[in-house]
């Protein structure tokens, strides 16, 4: 029996203060390390990401070289796709023009827009393929669903769909079903939280992880608008400062201090009654969210499924499931596993199963 090709797969996944690399032999981890990087490190880039290209490149070459692997060997680089035009989920090949709309940050300045810049730097270097898959750009919504209220501001899609879209085969599969023939609300609970309405494997609603749905450990999510807007005009922030005050120092932060759940839930389980009543409405709103997407399924649901980091709680999973079981059954997938579903994305690719999409 002729043996199975072997693909090298490396994987790249920037974050605001790290770079997480993995090298992979089809389905079968390598290597994985993550590089941080220093607030002083940063600091001569001002906040440009794209600025920081050669300097991250540096870092993952330094760091492949000391782990003695041979680069001529790699059969594909994939790299985190990030703040990207809206666009279906997909493999997608790295081109000219993914690299222009991730430099000018066509949705917005994010450090995971630099993820196809590294992947089509190293790979062209060794004559390998460049790739990315399901960034969180991807926009699958019903027209239904694009309408805010207010024709000026359309609802956009902002989601955490790498991680949804591996966990929705990976669920399935568990199964014994396809992902393409269930209907399931995802949820990811992470520093952000998205939740969707999947409809045979297409993300037809969900709530944009940056600036809706439920409140996170570092977001805001809702919150009332006209509220909002005094806020704005009071002369005690300036637009910067507001905006970091929704994303990055909302929530969890916002009412304890820290977007740390597992001190969260320490203080809870020690008595803390503030810190519970902030833990629960968190878990209030995941619910609520799922509700609503629910509705968008009109009722016919096949699971709930709850993943990310949040998901190792089972205090908060089971607040969640408490307010949920009654709409469909509740599957618990703890973590998220971006890198290996940047690689499974890759491998489906290589061998033919899945047809490369071209970004538009």
């Amino acid at each position: 029996m002729m043996s199975q090709e072997v693909f090298y797969i490396l994987a790249i996944n920037p974050g605001s203060t790290s770079t997480k690399l993995a090298v992979y032999e089809n389905e079968k981890p390598l290597f994985q390390k993550t590089v941080y990087h220093s607030a002083r490190e940063l600091a001569p880039f001002g906040g440009d990401i794209s600025a920081q290209y050669e300097y991250r490149k540096e870092q993952v070459l330094k760091c492949l070289a000391q782990a003695g692997f041979d680069l001529a060997k790699l059969s594909a680089v994939v790299g985190r796709g990030g703040l990207l035009k809206p666009i279906e989920g997909g493999v997608y090949f790295v081109d000219e023009r993914v690299i222009e709309d991730a430099l000018i940050g066509v949705q917005g300045q994010h450090a995971s827009n630099l993820g196809v810049q590294l992947a089509k730097g190293i790979a062209d270097n060794y004559g390998a393929p460049s790739f990315f898959v399901d960034p969180p750009s991807v926009d699958e919504f019903e027209p239904l669903a694009r309408l805010s209220g207010l024709p000026e501001l359309p609802r956009r899609s902002i989601l955490h769909a790498l991680n949804l879209k591996a966990v929705g085969r990976r669920m399935a599969g568990d199964v014994g079903r396809k992902f393409e023939d269930l209907n399931l609300i995802l949820a990811h609970l992470g520093g952000g939280i998205s939740v969707v309405a999947s409809r045979r494997g297409r993300f037809i609603d969900g709530s944009n992880a940056t600036e809706e749905g439920p409140f996170s450990p570092e977001r805001s999510g809702h919150v009332p608008v006209r509220g909002l807007i005094q806020l704005c005009y009071s002369g005690k922030y300036t637009a910067r400062e507001l905006d970091r005050k929704l994303v990055g120092q909302g929530g969890l932060v916002a009412y304890l201090g820290t977007n740390d759940a597992s001190e969260v839930e320490k203080r809870v389980k020690s008595g803390d009654a503030q810190a519970q009543l902030v833990f629960e409405a968190m878990a209030y709103q995941v619910a609520k969210e799922i509700g609503a997407m629910a509705c968008v399924l009109a009722g016919q649901v096949d699971y709930i499924v709850l993943t990310g980091g949040l998901a190792f709680s089972e205090l908060f999973t089971g607040w969640v499931r408490g307010r949920t079981h009654w709409i469909a059954p509740v599957l618990v997938y703890p973590g998220e596993e971006e890198m290996r579903a940047m690689v499974e994305g890759a491998l489906r690719v290589l061998r033919g199963e899945e047809k490369p999409r071209v970004y538009p």
